[in-house]
Order: structure tokens, then sequence, then C-alpha cells
């Protein structure tokens, strides 16, 4: 049986994706607007996943989480938890390492009004799958937000109902992996306040006492 791979950047099986990304493509000549990779440390033990590529973030510079607000708080709390090396992410010339940790999406490429149809999650979650089984044994896997907690679940093989979301819950997998939940690090959830800083610094301090001692 072949391998699926972790990431394919010519990937178009999702013909709605495929056809929204050729048309902002033809709008925006400067932006990356196709599949975007997962970045970061390829032996990391902390794997972060979000939901999708942001319009003007992530499907424009090709990095996840990178050019946009949602990633204004998660970058910080990486610099300072001692996973990168800057506490900003704003191209791919900026020199940004990340240490220990990586960040891919539970779709690797932008949906329209950032709402990926379910058969979409579906279809992008082998490569998560495949991404998960790369991760060594007492990994801790941090989503960001319900969509990306159910498509970990279900790329571990596992019902919905195995767990249910909560800001800060963890859950051991059976395979060995823990799983963490935070509230998006979203414009909307950031201005309302559903999630603060002092709120996500607890979610990284609960990483932090999971992940295995170096």
């Amino acid at each position: 049986m072949t391998a699926i791979a972790l990431f394919d950047p010519d990937c178009r099986r999702c013909q709605r994706l495929d056809t929204f990304l050729c048309e902002v493509k033809s709008k925006y000549p400067d932006y990356h607007a196709r599949p975007v990779a997962p970045f970061g440390d390829a032996n990391a033990s902390l794997l972060i996943v979000g939901l999708a590529p942001g319009m003007h973030g992530a499907n424009a510079s090709g990095r996840p989480f990178t050019g946009d607000y949602a990633g204004l708080l998660l970058y910080e709390a990486l610099f300072e938890f001692g996973f990168s090396n800057r506490p900003t992410s704003e191209s791919l010339a900026d020199d940004l390492q990340l240490n220990n940790c990586r960040i891919t999406n539970a779709v690797k490429c932008l949906p329209p009004q950032n709402k990926p149809a379910t058969d979409e999650i579906q279809r992008c979650n082998a490569f998560l799958a495949a991404e998960l089984a790369t991760l060594p044994s007492q990994a801790v896997i941090l989503a960001l937000g319900t969509v990306a907690h159910q498509a970990v679940l279900k790329a571990c093989g596992l019902k919905a109902s195995f767990a249910a979301f909560a800001h800060n819950a963890s859950h051991v997998l059976p395979n060995g992996l823990t799983l963490v939940d935070s509230y998006h690090t979203s414009r909307y959830n950031v201005q309302t306040k559903r999630l603060t800083k002092p709120l996500f610094t607890e979610v990284f301090l609960t990483i932090e006492k999971l992940l295995p001692s170096s």
C-alpha cells in the first residue's frame, strides 16, 4: 500500500476550493493561493493544528498563521515558551524558525468565507493523519478550535464523541498522543475576549507540563 504524503503542493482534490483559489490568484497575483504546507520542526513534539489558511494571511504568504491577526497571539506565545526565535511571523523572508514545534491546518487550502465544507475537511484528513503518524511518542497536539479538534480525532480513527472540545482541556488518545484544546486565535475570539492572553498562556502552561523532558 502506498503511503500517503504529509502534503501535496499541487493538490486539487476539492473542486470548490480549487476554483476559489484560482479566482483569488487572479485577483491577487502575488498571493500564494495554493495549498499551504505545514511549517516548523520536522521532529517536533508539539503539533499545532489550525482550521485553514486565512485569505490575507497564510493564503497570501504561504506559511500558516503568517501575515494575519490570528498569528499575533500564537507566535507571541511560541516565542515566550521557547518554541520560536521570533515573537512575530510576517513573511517567508523573516528568518523565523520553530523549535520542537510544527504548525499545520485541518484544511490546507483557503475556503470561501473561511468555512470549509464537511467533505473538504474529510478529504484533507488523510494528510493530517499521515502527519500525526510521524509524531514521536508522548507528543502533544494543540487544536485551535472545534473543527481542528474534531479533525484530529478523525485522523486518529476516533469518533467525535470520544472527547468533547473545551478550552484548555487535555485528552489522552489511544495512540499515546495527548490532544489539548484552545479557542482559536481568530480576530473575533480575541476582540470579544473569548480568548485572552492569560487564557492562552494557561494552555501553553498545560502543554509545557505534558511535553516529555528533553
